[in-house]
């Protein structure tokens, strides 16, 4: 097992999709998790040398299991991509502070988990890269964003107390804010008169993330922000 290993959390048919198509094309062995076991089974089979995973991030028990699968049958990853996202929209008068928690238990727990579970093994050779896509809810809380903002917000902290710690130990952490809506067949139905311009592309999302986990140590990135051109900010 002398290539790379890649694993994905999220995968879902958008950024998910599209980050575990990039990695295999640049000859990484990829794990795909999510909790959608006939998805990631279609995608498994699409790409070489990738393995599905059914596992809800927000539960140790499953990351531990998963893990050691993925560690048996493709070998310790290198980069870990923590995709997986929980949300949902309302005031803090409105939401229910059950979906609220789940939503930290994925986003935020979720992250926690991945980076406990692997960062060893990448300390110990030296090397790796944990990459956490959030957008910019982790920023700002909008007043119909309480159900998911403050979990987002959670995640970004997490990642840079984590990226301080590994850091100086040849690990790269790094948050990607994604300032855009992402150019899905549901996010086209919900909003049909905007131009392609409007939306941000997979593949393009995939692309940073990739450059992120292959920056040079003497350049490496933290905070990371990408979004359409035309994107009032």
């Amino acid at each position: 097992m002398t290539a790379p290993v890649c694993l994905i959390s999220g995968v879902g048919p958008g950024t998910g999709s599209a980050l575990a198509r990039r990695f295999a094309e640049g000859g990484y062995r990829v794990a795909l998790l999510a909790r959608n076991e006939e998805r990631l089974a279609a995608l498994a089979q699409q790409l070489p040398d990738a393995k599905a995973y059914r596992c809800d991030v927000s539960d140790p028990a499953q990351i531990e299991t998963v893990a050691s699968a993925v560690e048996r049958d493709l070998g310790s990853p290198g980069v870990v991509i923590h995709n997986a996202v929980g949300g949902a929209f309302g005031t803090f008068r409105e939401i229910d502070p059950e979906i609220l928690n789940r939503n930290f238990q994925v986003n935020t727990m979720g992250l926690l988990y991945l980076a406990r579970r692997f960062s060893p093994a990448m300390i110990s050779a030296g090397k790796g890269a944990i990459v956490a896509t959030g957008n910019t809810s982790a920023l700002r809380g909008k007043a119909g964003f309480a159900g998911f903002a403050p979990t987002k917000a959670a995640q970004r902290i997490l990642a840079e107390a984590m990226a301080r710690d590994l850091g100086p130990q040849g690990v790269h952490v790094a948050y990607l804010v994604i300032d855009a809506v992402i150019d899905l067949e549901w996010t086209r139905k919900r909003w049909p008169e905007r131009p392609d311009d409007f939306f941000i592309k997979p593949r393009a999302i995939a692309d940073e993330v990739w450059h992120i986990a292959h920056q040079d140590r003497s350049a490496w990135s933290f905070n990371v922000e990408i979004r359409p051109f035309g994107e009032a900010w």
